[in-house]
């Protein structure tokens, strides 16, 4: 009891620190002309519309405008370089395939679940107003706490799609592409877009205090799993800077090996259950023979 006393204090103190500094933040100039459309969209829209309609545009606006950058990657031969299995390219024959799965499995699989959004914010009594919206440093702090139960729940099932009793009548289907491309993010058997797609929702019913984290954690996540698919380790990536990121090396190492990386955002259970040890014997090789690569150029 004691101990959960102190982390509440220190929660609170954090808390008060962070609201301490925004204090002297000058004042986001986006922040009216946001309030404006949101207070738009709830005097023009029913709830409903909203949560589903809405929850629709932005997971698709957002899943395919994060998808451009490593799209128009493959035309830039600067960026080559950069690209982590270099000796297996992208195809049209396969982006068309995959394009073609993710209409089907955004329509007819993820379309239903976003029609359970409403619903769910009608149960637990889940705010839209304007009024009633967290401040940034929260939602900074309930998306963080999302991926956390996210990647625990992918982490566990992740593995357990890749049993060979069950792997090759579901998981099979994601790793078609050795070599990911990043609107390969969702390419998936239905069934594995229900099973890995719950821990989506976990964080959702722990955290949600306002339909804005709906949102805000459908791009936060898109944001992830398209940069650990997107098959390029770009320097100067902010999400390198998330504590314990795993990003597109840790996950492509997966693609490519079929074996371990099984997380989705952090290395902490591959670490912790021993299951990255290929990929740390794989970048140790790889460093050796960048060594004697370099002694026979000199």
């Amino acid at each position: 009891m004691m101990a959960m006393n102190d982390s509440v204090n220190i929660l609170n103190s954090a808390y008060l620190a962070v609201e301490y500094i925004d204090s002297f933040l000058p004042d986001n100039p986006l922040q009216q002309p946001f309030k404006n459309a949101w207070n738009y969209m709830l005097d023009n829209y029913t709830k409903f519309q909203i949560a589903t309609w809405g929850s629709l545009i932005v997971h698709e606006v957002s899943y395919f405008l994060l998808c451009v950058p490593g799209f128009v990657f493959q035309f830039i031969p600067y960026m080559q370089k950069y690209k982590i299995q270099q000796d297996k390219p992208e195809t049209w024959e396969k982006q068309w395939k995959c394009f073609k799965t993710l209409l089907f499995n955004h329509f007819f699989i993820q379309l239903p679940m976003i029609c359970g959004t409403y619903y769910f914010t009608e149960y637990f009594n889940i705010p839209y107003e304007w009024e009633e919206m967290p401040r940034w440093y929260v939602l900074v702090a309930q998306c963080f706490g999302c991926a956390v139960i996210e990647d625990a729940w992918h982490y566990f099932l992740h593995r357990l799609l890749h049993h060979k009793r069950i792997y090759k009548y579901i998981h099979k289907v994601h790793h078609e592409f050795v070599s990911p491309f990043g609107m390969q993010a969702e390419y998936a058997h239905p069934l594995e877009t229900l099973i890995l797609g719950t821990g989506f929702f976990i964080g959702i019913v722990v955290f949600c205090n306002h339909v804005i984290l709906l949102w805000a954690w459908v791009i936060c996540r898109l944001m992830e799993t398209i940069d650990v698919h997107s098959g390029y380790d770009v320097p100067l990536n902010p999400l390198h800077l998330v504590p314990f990121y795993a990003g597109a090396r840790f996950h492509d190492f997966h693609h490519m090996n079929f074996i371990g990386n099984y997380a989705s955002t952090f290395t902490w259970w591959d670490r912790i259950f021993g299951t990255d040890s290929q990929f740390i014997a794989y970048k140790e090789k790889e460093k050796k023979q960048q060594l004697i690569m370099k002694k026979k150029a000199n």
